[in-house]
């Protein structure tokens, strides 16, 4: 198993940070309601892809919980969970991306895409609205309609925005870490 080190306790503060801040940068899809455009996903799909599926986990999980008690006053559990779930997902083929190692060319861009579809796929279309009705007792055809706009809400900034981070970083980032190991 990796090591979780420096770079990924900071990659997770930091993630954790903007995926708070950017709980209110939204574009509402106005189909069905409670359902937008995020970058936040974005931006979490992207750190699991680099740092793993710790990373991504948790800024799924701790992102999605205080950024809803901060901007909305209650936390929905039924969809804090499937975040975590898909950071997680995406995370585990964080070495088969290889954007750390600058290796994130086309084909790496399609597996990356391939893998935040079935992702999302699982967390919105199935996670979501399942808890959705365990947990709040809330109407199948509303959370399954809302799921499905989840999930192409998410593909689409996923995999424009995403792949864009991921595209720049291993072309930028993964040659000069400013995080290095001090004697």
């Amino acid at each position: 198993m990796k090591k979780f080190g420096i770079k990924e306790v900071v990659a997770t503060g930091i993630g954790t940070a903007l995926f708070i801040v950017l709980t209110e940068v939204q574009i509402p899809l106005g189909i069905i309601p409670n359902t937008s455009m995020q970058p936040r996903a974005a931006v979490m799909a992207f750190l699991a892809a680099v740092f793993g599926p710790v990373v991504g986990g948790i800024i799924g999980l701790l992102g999605h919980a205080l950024g809803d008690a901060l901007f909305y006053g209650g936390v929905w559990w039924s969809w804090v969970f499937p975040d975590a779930i898909f950071g997680i997902l995406v995370g585990l083929f964080a070495k088969s991306f290889e954007i750390k190692a600058g290796g994130f060319n086309k084909k790496k861009v399609i597996l990356f895409n391939v893998v935040q579809v079935v992702a999302n796929a699982v967390a919105w279309i199935v996670v979501a609205p399942v808890l959705d009705i365990l947990i709040y007792a809330e109407p199948a055809k509303k959370v399954f309609s809302q799921g499905v706009c989840a999930f192409v809400a998410n593909i689409i900034i996923v995999g424009v925005l995403g792949s864009l981070l991921g595209l720049g970083y291993t072309k930028i980032g993964a040659k000069s870490s400013s995080l290095t190991k001090e004697d």
